[in-house]
C-alpha cells in the first residue's frame, strides 16, 4: 500500500503514444530551428541591402566601405568638384556619416550605385545589387564566386563587376575570374565577357585560360578598358560595346581606372616576383602611351579611383588592426601619399550634381 502523500505511479505510455510524443518534439524542434534560421536570414538580408532613410548619394563627398561595420559611409570633400575639374590635393573634411547599405565592394556615379555583397557558403555566391540615388535596391543578381571589383560609368548606365570563381588573390596564378557587364538602359546583362572577340598583336586570340577583370568605362558608355590574362601574362585591353570587340594595347597592366577627362589610366603594374609586394601604382597617358610611376611605394592590390583629374584614391592594409585605410596620392608622380580615411575601402568621389 502506498504511503500517504506519495506520488501516484505514472501510467506507462503505449507504443503509439510514445511515437506521437517523439514526433511532436521533433516537429517543435525543427519548426523552431527553421523559424530562427528564416528570421535570422531575413534580418541579415535586410542589413545587407538597406540604407538608412536619410542616407543617399550627394556631395561633393567621398563614399567608401567602413571596414568596422561593413556598411557604406561618406565624408565631405573639401571644395566643390566636377568631372574634369582640376582641383589638386582633394581632401576629406568633416565627420564620417554612416548608415549606408552593407557591401563588400561598392562603387557609384552621381545617379546610382553598385553594391557587391558576399554570401558565404560551401559554394560562395555574390549578390550584385543595383541601387538608385537614394541607395534603394532596384535589381539584384546572384552570381557564383567571391566579390573583388565593381565599377559604374559616369552616367550611371553601365555597371560591371568581377568575382573570383576560384581563388582569392591576383598575386597567384591559381585563380579564375568572371566579369559581367550590365546595361541599365536596355536591361541587357552579359554574364561573362570572356566571349568577346579578342585581338592580341593584331591577330584573333583564343585560349581556354583567358580571364578578364577590372573594367573601367569611358564617358561615351561604349568604350571600356579591362585587364585580360592568358599564358601567365596580363594585358590592357580596349573594348567596344557596340562591336563587341577588344584589342590588347600593352602588357603588364592590371585593374585600369580611367581618369575623368578620359586621357589617362591609373593601373597596378607588376614590378616584383615577391608575392607579398608584387605591384606598384602607375598612370598611363593614352595619347603618348608614356607610363609614370606614382609616389606610393607600397604594393597596392586595388582598382584605384580618381577623385578628380589630379588625385587618386585606393586602399592599403590598415594600421592599428584596421582592415584597410583609404589613401590618396597625386596622379602626376609628385607629392606624398596620405591617409584620407582610416578604416575604409572601395573609395569613390560623388559630386552630387545629378538631377
Amino acid at each position: 500500500m502506498s504511503a500517504v502523500g506519495s506520488p501516484k505511479p505514472a501510467t506507462p505510455l503505449g507504443p503509439r503514444a510514445r511515437i506521437a510524443v517523439v514526433v511532436t518534439a521533433v516537429l517543435l524542434l525543427v519548426g523552431g530551428s527553421v523559424g530562427y534560421v528564416m528570421h535570422a536570414r531575413q534580418r541579415t538580408e535586410g542589413q545587407r541591402t538597406e540604407a538608412d532613410a536619410s542616407f543617399a548619394l550627394g556631395g561633393p563627398a567621398l563614399y567608401f566601405r567602413d571596414t568596422a561595420s561593413g556598411r557604406v559611409a561618406h565624408q565631405p570633400l573639401d571644395g566643390a568638384r566636377a568631372p574634369g575639374a582640376r582641383t589638386a590635393g582633394v581632401r576629406t573634411a568633416g565627420a564620417r556619416t554612416t548608415g549606408g547599405p552593407a557591401c563588400d565592394r561598392f562603387y557609384a556615379s552621381d545617379d546610382g550605385a553598385l553594391c557587391l555583397r558576399a554570401r558565404p557558403g560551401v559554394l560562395p555566391k555574390t549578390y550584385a545589387i543595383v541601387l538608385d540615388r537614394q541607395l534603394r535596391e532596384k535589381r539584384r543578381i546572384t552570381v557564383p564566386g567571391v566579390p573583388t571589383r565593381a565599377r559604374v560609368s559616369v552616367s550611371g548606365r553601365m555597371l560591371s563587376w568581377t568575382v573570383f570563381a576560384t581563388g582569392d588573390s591576383y598575386a597567384t596564378t591559381a585563380f579564375s575570374t568572371r566579369t559581367a557587364i550590365l546595361d541599365l538602359r536596355t536591361g541587357y546583362l552579359i554574364k561573362s565577357i570572356e566571349n568577346i572577340q579578342l585581338t592580341i598583336d593584331g591577330a584573333r586570340y583564343h585560349a581556354p585560360d583567358v580571364n578578364y577583370w577590372g573594367v573601367t568605362f569611358a564617358r561615351d558608355d561604349n568604350r571600356f578598358y579591362a585587364t585580360v590574362s592568358t599564358k601567365g601574362r596580363t594585358y590592357l585591353v580596349e573594348g567596344n560595346m557596340r562591336d563587341w570587340t577588344a584589342k590588347a594595347l600593352r602588357q603588364n597592366v592590371e585593374c585600369p581606372s580611367l581618369s575623368p577627362d578620359n586621357t589617362r589610366l591609373a593601373f597596378k603594374k607588376k614590378v616584383s616576383d615577391d608575392p607579398a609586394a608584387p605591384w606598384r601604382l602607375y598612370v598611363l597617358d593614352l595619347r603618348t602611351m608614356r607610363e609614370t610611376p606614382l609616389a606610393e611605394r607600397h604594393s597596392v592590390d586595388d582598382q584605384a579611383a580618381w577623385l578628380d583629374d589630379d588625385t587618386l584614391a585606393y586602399a592599403l592594409p590598415g594600421a592599428s588592426g584596421r582592415g584597410s585605410d583609404v589613401w590618396t596620392v597625386p596622379a602626376d608622380g609628385t607629392g606624398t601619399p596620405r591617409v584620407a580615411v582610416e578604416g575604409g575601402a572601395s573609395p569613390v568621389a560623388v559630386a552630387g550634381t545629378a538631377g
